[in-house]
């Protein structure tokens, strides 16, 4: 940085940033993320679960391979479960699946809303 010479600009010329490594987004590739359709789907379940008093906090990642939206119990520790979106398993196993702490795929599947059920607390029953 000490070394760097001082260049002068003028008129509209702007020079590459220095952290972008293409210059182009699109020859970088998109990132992979949650919608909206996608997100609201989550956010619904998660509010139902800070209500319940179950989860606490949340992060949202966003990658070229994959977005993962992770749920703590406390904002300290390891993720409860994470909800991945990886559409290179579109058409295999469904992009959608739900990770515990532990490594255990607990759901995979094509549409996200079944994949969630897998977090929905188990409402009792009567049984005769």
């Amino acid at each position: 940085m000490v070394d760097d010479t001082i260049i002068q600009f003028r008129g509209n010329e702007r020079p590459q940033p220095r952290n972008d490594e293409t210059g182009d987004a699109s020859q970088r590739g998109a990132e992979v993320m949650f919608d909206r359709r996608e997100l609201s789907t989550i956010l619904s379940l998660y509010g139902r679960m800070v209500a319940a008093g179950e989860w606490r906090d949340y992060a949202i990642g966003a990658g070229r391979e994959h977005a993962v939206f992770a749920v703590f119990r406390h904002t300290a520790e390891m993720p409860l479960y994470r909800i991945e979106k990886r559409p290179a398993l579109r058409n295999r196993q469904g992009m959608y699946c739900v990770v515990a702490s532990g490594g255990l795929v607990m759901k995979r599947g094509h549409d996200l809303a079944q994949v969630l059920r897998v977090l929905e607390p188990r409402r009792p029953h009567a049984v005769e």
